[in-house]
């Protein structure tokens, strides 16, 4: 049905829907940081979990919410199975989100953590879970016969708030053209107040039941939440995204807190402020202010035309570039040694290398430790052309991600960190009065540039640097190629138009 279609008469809607929210609490702990540098971890909220349940009478799917920097691809496929069992779906009909909190704490025993940033396909590795990925489990498994017995007939409302106060663009550009990641520190120094270029709509969805009452709500926004992180003085907290749901879950019920699910927006390019800096209290803060800013919206929400639901897995094939030559790569890879030795030894103006740009907010020792993450890819490149097979490298990188209409709401899943035109390439061509780009579903590949930052080379852009690591336990993979992530919005967009054609 076109959404210029005579509105639904009143009456029971065919979507059903419920939810829960519920948090887990880990100990205090110590864990190896980014550089591989043990730190101890101190616990200061809970992180917290949402689940929604719809059902239209012809689909059903789970959308799972949860406050995690990420959660392993072969994680999220050993949940979907044994969520698909209980709830009688297909497992690809379980979707995660993730938060892309910075401040959690680690789902699996051991390394390694993240087994997506190369080339496809990925192995499906055993999963050996720790504790606090056997208690998510158990409450994942245990909400969802409580999910099946609970849902309501509801109708879906719309609308959005806008927020421009707590988030920048992080990607920075000098005189000469060349682009650095611009962290707190950086940001101060163009002010303030500094905020750049930022994806400022904060979409909200809440579903409704027969008398009026919120069963569940989705709210959306686009920021890296690292207010609460430091990687050398790392703690547990759920930062603005948690502190935002729990916000509005407070205002809608009337009687007890409505769960409310975040989704992470197109945000490989925009960070919330504070990184490095800003600790618990600023992420307490800058929450309650993005809270305030979607009930605000709340009454002025719209109800959608359309019933039901769509839902559809898709792919892009985002282009591949060839390998830098190999005089280049010997050169970066000198430059690249050089900095790690004077890294060791603790020279504090280790701050650029090969592209790449270090704040003095993190120890030579850590800086250090990144640049040996992207020695390992360079030496990788260089083995390709030395052994004669730079030219036989794949062109294209397949990327599976995920469609979803509910009521007149689009909304797309995409496993990785698009930056943010991406996201509003969607939004300017999908043809629904509200469409919700989503990264961060199921699993992470990855930062994806969009096509006007393709070829440049600080850390956010140039990514596919992170691709390798010594024990071969991911495939390296080369650059992107124009357009970049653009292909993910065409793709997106001309589902949308084809489902609304109808």
């Amino acid at each position: 049905m076109s959404l210029s279609a005579n509105p639904t008469a009143p009456g029971i809607p065919r979507l059903k829907a419920s939810a829960v929210r519920f948090g887990i609490l880990p100990e205090p702990q110590s864990q190896p940081n980014t550089a591989q540098i043990p730190k101890f971890v101190n616990v200061l909220t809970p992180l917290k979990t949402t689940m929604t349940l719809l059902d239209d009478e012809q689909t059903r799917i789970c959308v799972i919410c949860l406050d995690w920097t990420a959660v392993p691809l072969h994680v999220t496929r050993h949940w979907s199975r044994k969520l698909s069992a209980e709830l009688h779906i297909p497992p690809e009909q379980v979707l995660f989100f993730n938060s892309h909190n910075h401040s959690d704490i680690p789902l699996i025993a051991g390394p390694p953590r993240f087994l997506e940033w190369g080339m496809p396909p990925y192995e499906e590795a055993e999963v050996h879970l720790n504790g606090v990925g056997e208690e998510l489990e158990r409450q994942l498994l245990e909400n969802a016969h409580r999910l099946a017995d609970e849902l309501q007939p509801v109708h879906v409302y719309w609308g959005t708030a806008q927020e421009d106060r707590i988030t920048y663009n992080r990607k920075g550009r000098r005189p000469d053209g060349t682009t650095f990641f611009m962290r707190e520190e950086d940001r101060l120094l163009e002010g303030e107040d500094f905020r750049g270029d930022i994806d400022t709509q904060a979409p909200i969805v809440v579903f409704r039941n027969l008398h009026g009452d919120a069963v569940a709500a989705w709210i959306q926004f686009t920021g890296h939440p690292v207010t609460s992180y430091h990687p050398e003085n790392p703690v547990v907290h759920g930062d603005y995204p948690q502190i935002s749901c729990d916000f509005v879950g407070r205002h809608l019920g009337a009687h007890s807190d409505v769960p409310v699910g975040f989704f992470q927006g197109c945000c490989g390019d925009v960070n919330a402020k504070g990184m490095f800096r800003g600790g618990a209290e600023m992420a307490t803060q800058l929450g309650e202010m993005i809270g305030q800013s979607y009930v605000d919206a709340i009454p002025g929400l719209t109800l959608s035309v359309q019933d039901g639901m769509d839902f559809v897995e898709l792919k892009a094939d985002i282009p591949l570039s060839g390998l830098p030559s190999e005089e280049v790569l010997q050169k970066e890879l000198e430059e690249i040694e050089d900095f790690i030795e004077r890294a060791r030894s603790g020279d504090p103006d280790t701050l650029t290398c090969a592209g790449l740009n270090f704040p003095r907010d993190l120890s030579p020792a850590y800086r250090g430790g990144l640049v040996e993450r992207i020695r390992h890819w360079t030496v990788w490149a260089l083995a390709q052309w030395q052994s004669k097979t730079a030219e036989q490298l794949p062109r294209v990188f397949p990327m599976p991600f995920w469609a979803l209409r509910v009521g007149d709401v689009g909304i797309v899943a995409m496993p990785c960190e698009p930056f943010q035109e991406v996201g509003r390439e969607i939004r300017k061509h999908s043809p629904f009065p509200l469409t919700i780009p989503c990264a961060y579903a199921n699993y992470v590949t990855g930062y994806m540039p969009d096509e006007t930052s393709i070829g440049d080379r600080e850390y956010m852009s140039s990514f596919h640097r992170y691709s390798a690591l010594p024990d071969q336990s991911i495939r390296p993979r080369p650059p992107f190629a124009k357009p970049g992530g653009n292909v993910i919005a065409q793709t997106a967009v001309q589902y949308f138009r084809e489902l609304n054609n109808r």
